[in-house]
């Protein structure tokens, strides 16, 4: 009963986290269609009355403006700007800073040396995990997601010897969990690749145990 209820709540969460942006998204794409119709509809006017002429334009004149938009955050100026309205409001939002990272993650365009793939060395075997942050000391913050619900899972605090960062994409390991483990034997074969490097021992073989 506690593992339906916890798999239950896990894939709720994880649905949650899809379908809340994506709906959010839409509400404000058509909030603005509906705000530019009245700029648009003298033009929309001059078409066919069989054409949607005021939804389609009204719809091209927002993903004009999302465009523009996307192009002058890419800038000097735009980036600092974005930033400043990022860490003033929308870094306030629960779960934003969570979301952005993990989009710049997946999109190979994260600034932040985090989410950084790895395996966690348990008493049971080898976990996939990400890295979170280093400390000082060398030990790591480490965050074990339960298979198959990446959003979920233990965060724990770990010394360097039981954490073995990989040297592959974030999304590479994040399908590995989403998959029930499958592909695994890369991360595997990632470790052992970074152990066998020159002037390491190579890392024994060993199985990678699903988290629970």
């Amino acid at each position: 009963m506690k593992q339906a209820l916890a798999f239950t709540t896990r894939a709720l969460l994880t649905g949650l986290l899809i379908i809340v942006p994506i709906y959010l998204a839409i509400l404000l794409l058509l909030k603005g269609m509906s705000s530019i119709a009245g700029l648009v509809r003298p033009l929309a006017a001059l078409m066919p009355d069989w054409v949607p002429a005021e939804t389609a334009l009204s719809l091209l004149f927002v993903l004009v403006i999302c465009f523009l938009v996307g192009v002058a955050v890419r800038t000097r100026a735009g980036h600092a700007v974005r930033d400043r309205v990022e860490r003033t409001f929308f870094e306030k939002i629960p779960g934003y800073t969570l979301l952005r990272s993990l989009t710049q993650q997946m999109a190979g365009e994260s600034r932040e040396n985090v989410w950084k793939p790895a395996l966690f060395k348990s008493d049971e075997g080898l976990l996939p995990a990400f890295i979170i942050e280093e400390f000082a000391d060398g030990r790591y913050t480490v965050f074990v997601p339960s298979i198959p619900t990446p959003f979920a899972g233990a965060v724990y605090v770990l010394d360097a010897s039981r954490v073995h960062p990989l040297d592959i994409p974030f999304s590479e390991a994040l399908k590995t969990v989403s998959r029930w483990g499958s592909g695994a034997k890369d991360l595997v074969a990632a470790m052992e690749k970074g152990r066998s490097a020159p002037g390491t021992e190579p890392a024994p073989r060993t199985g990678v145990m699903p988290n629970k």
